[in-house]
């Protein structure tokens, strides 16, 4: 059984940095795309960062420039780090990785940035 097990997140000041790691246990089948998204209270859940099997990257415009998303196959594992924080980007951070046969998601860590 698969698992998405997430950490690094927490309580930072604007203008500082967190850096969010995911590990996968268990065997995913040809992880194709890693990424991240996340979901403030009363909003939708949104892409923040995709980086896909050859490296090319995907950002949200709001993160771009800030937020930088990798990842290391041989340890099936995603980060985020997340520089020049803002108050805006506090929400639940999901890790996602879609393998061949199914899309994974991981619990969730929360990220608050106070002003």
């Amino acid at each position: 059984q698969v698992q998405l097990v997430e950490s690094g997140g927490g309580l930072v000041q604007a203008g500082g940095s967190l850096r969010l790691s995911c590990a996968a246990s268990g065997i995913i089948f040809d992880i194709n795309a890693m990424g991240w998204y996340r979901q403030a209270p009363g909003n939708e859940r949104e892409l923040v960062a995709r980086i896909e099997s050859g490296g090319s990257t995907t950002y949200a415009d709001s993160v771009k420039g800030r937020f930088t998303v990798s990842r290391n196959n041989a340890k099936n594992t995603v980060y985020l780090q997340m520089n020049s924080l803002k108050p805006e980007d506090t929400a639940v951070y999901f890790c996602n990785m879609i393998g061949r046969f199914a899309s994974y998601w991981g619990q969730g860590t929360q990220v608050t940035v106070s002003s």
